[in-house]
């Protein structure tokens, strides 16, 4: 782990837990990496990762989770459509029947309840299905069958991890779960009364994850890949992407990647020596003229930005190459860069890869780089008194 930070999230007065982020040297982080909350940032991604606002401090107009509920300032207002500075676009709707399936859930002994959903369209049974949990002395992995519910404990940096693991084609996967080549992950921060975490996308798409948030006074929250995306199958998700995004991009979802993984830009033909290694720097240089930035340029793929999240999110989003959205020493000046996400990736050169994941997220949001929380637009949720957390993995 190259590169790490504290997270903190504020809440009734006080810091709770911390979270780490890094760079891994190989991309996508291995099924059996050590946890560290918040996504790890694949080589060449642009440095490690921003910190996160107190939850409720969602920007005005950003694009949301799904709400329910909640006090305003609190982890986000009520909403159902997503009212600018609400904390959350989309609503309650949209999901097929009985997907949340939150029945037979018991009361904590610890923190709060996670229950595991097998949404793989009948492809896999429960017995397929594999969950991981590792913190300190707690070493966990059971199938979906054997233990659908987990009784989670206080955990600072944590990682959830989630296998398929059957015998045929195209898993092909016998013995030790987390030795499948098809996995995926969630990342929290939990503390005695309150629950930091998210999905994530920055390191590689494995298993489509959504997960949905449930509070002691009604709030909820549900953020993941959306219910289309769950719908349709493994094989066109991986088409969609390849027919969505731009030809440097293609080849994320393609062989040696695909089946398994598709990787994000770091990990491919962007990172240092790959054939896409300079595609963002014409437009960083149109940045740094624009507004007189006086800092060294990133390297490739936007890489070595760890102190200045915004130009970061700018060079990723294609935004903020005119005068008066930075400062000469790389800080935000333009206040209402991240209000409008209908003004992110409109022309290239931009993260296309993360486009796409906001492209196919409940409420638009997602975490498709290092630091796409700039602006309220990742998958970040946080909220005192957690009850349950339900977690559904897809194929």
């Amino acid at each position: 782990m190259a590169t790490r930070f504290v997270r903190a999230a504020a809440s009734a007065g006080f810091v709770v837990g911390l979270s780490v982020w890094g760079a891994c040297s190989g991309g996508a982080a291995g099924p059996n990496g050590s946890g560290g909350a918040g996504p790890t940032g694949g080589a060449g991604n642009a440095g490690g990762t921003g910190g996160h606002a107190a939850a409720g401090a969602a920007a005005s107009g950003s694009a949301g989770a799904q709400v329910i509920g909640g006090a305003p300032g609190s982890g986000g207002g009520q909403s159902t459509a997503g009212a600018p500075g609400s904390g959350g676009a989309g609503g309650a709707g949209g999901s097929p029947a009985g997907f949340w399936d939150a029945s037979n859930i018991p009361a904590a002994k610890n923190v709060m309840m996670f229950k595991f959903l097998n949404r793989t369209n009948g492809q896999f049974s429960d017995a397929d299905l594999f969950w991981s949990f590792k913190s300190g002395s707690i070493s966990e992995t059971h199938s979906f069958a054997e233990q659908p519910i987990y009784d989670m404990p206080a955990n600072s940096s944590g990682r959830m991890y989630f296998y398929v693991c059957a015998p045929a084609a195209p898993v092909s996967c016998t013995g030790d779960p987390t030795k499948s080549k098809f996995y995926d992950f969630i990342e929290h921060t939990i503390g005695a009364t309150q629950y930091n975490g998210n999905t994530t996308r920055v390191d590689a798409f494995g298993l489509k994850i959504a997960m949905r948030l449930h509070c002691a006074d009604g709030y909820e929250a549900t953020v993941g890949e959306d219910d289309a995306t769950f719908a349709e199958s493994r094989d066109a998700t991986f088409a969609k992407f390849v027919a969505e995004v731009p030809a440097e991009f293609k080849a994320l979802a393609q062989p040696p990647y695909a089946p398994y993984r598709i990787v994000e830009p770091g990990a491919g033909a962007f990172k240092a020596g790959g054939a896409q290694a300079a595609y963002y720097d014409t437009f960083v240089d149109q940045l740094w003229s624009a507004n007189g930035i006086t800092i060294a340029k990133p390297g490739p793929n936007g890489s070595g930005l760890a102190a200045y999240p915004d130009l970061s999110a700018a060079i990723f989003r294609h935004v903020g190459n005119v005068a008066g959205s930075f400062t000469p020493d790389g800080k935000l000046m333009n206040k209402n860069l991240w209000k409008d996400p209908a003004t992110f990736y409109t022309e290239a050169p931009a993260n296309y890869y993360a486009r796409f994941w906001h492209a196919h997220a409940l409420g638009g949001k997602a975490y498709g780089f290092p630091y796409d929380d700039v602006g309220s637009y990742s998958t970040y949720i946080s909220h005192a008194n957690p009850q349950y957390l339900l977690v559904a993995v897809g194929w």
